[in-house]
């Protein structure tokens, strides 16, 4: 994974689950949605998908990246995962980045361009449209470049 991957899937978790999930869980892997930095939902079983319904929200999104259950077993399957374990979610976000087309974005540094390409795969990022909180696109440029991302 290069240094402006990284980056950008630092900020996808910053943008999914905030910087105060991060420091109370295993760096956002294990966080179910629902939770808050007061009460978080987090699980403790990577072996699978935990699909830990928020009746709420009536989602089941888990991990780091905030990935739905329904889509485990397809990408299970294939991307050849082991389990839900980091590694396999990092490997998860990075293939849905690429299906956004914004790989070479992210290398360029093009990180608006990125984030706009990507926002069909993650709600929380600006102008999804899926009626749920979007983040602030200079808090996200923020955090890309906190995370040691370099822009063009």
């Amino acid at each position: 994974m290069t240094r402006n991957q990284k980056a950008f899937l630092d900020m996808i978790a910053f943008s999914e689950i905030g910087p105060a999930l991060l420091k109370v869980s295993d760096n956002g892997y294990n966080v179910c949605v629902g939770s808050t930095p007061k009460a978080p939902i987090l699980f403790t079983d990577y072996s699978a998908h935990p699909r830990i319904r928020d009746e709420r929200t009536n989602s089941d999104a888990a991990g780091r990246y905030q990935f739905m259950g329904r889509y485990w077993n397809f990408y299970r399957r294939q991307l050849g995962l082991p389990d839900f374990g980091p590694a396999s979610q990092d490997k998860w976000a990075i293939a849905l980045i690429g299906e956004c087309k914004a790989l070479q974005a992210i290398e360029d540094g093009e990180i608006q361009e990125a984030i706009r390409l990507c926002r069909s795969r993650w709600a929380s990022l600006p102008g999804a449209g899926y009626g749920q909180h979007e983040n602030d696109l200079a808090a996200l440029k923020q955090a890309y470049t906190d995370a040691g991302g370099t822009t063009a």
